[in-house]
């Protein structure tokens, strides 16, 4: 970042150099700490299965027995992908 000298200086070049120098930096930075959240992503029952490679039954007992959290919506259940992904993260083997 460069400096800015104020002696000399009139009002119109203050503001140019601001708006050359400050505001590009700032952008720079705020863009780095603001990332955009991504979009929750919803799987059917059937996407689950294939997924985790396992027999609808099965999915239905993970359910019933609360291992794995679903939505309901109507008559449709769905399951947050990356909730999914994070049951099988935290139950790796080692």
């Amino acid at each position: 970042m460069s400096s800015i000298q104020f002696i000399g200086t009139n009002p119109t070049d203050l503001i140019t150099e601001l708006k050359n120098s400050l505001i590009p930096e700032l952008k720079a930075q705020l863009s780095a700490q603001f990332q955009p959240i991504q979009p929750t992503e919803y799987l059917t029952r059937s996407e689950v299965c294939k997924l985790l490679k396992i027999d609808l039954s099965t999915l239905h007992r993970w359910r019933k027995d609360k291992m794995i959290p679903s939505y309901g919506f109507g008559n449709r259940v769905y399951f947050k992908r990356n909730e999914v992904e994070q049951i099988i993260n935290q139950n790796k083997l080692s």
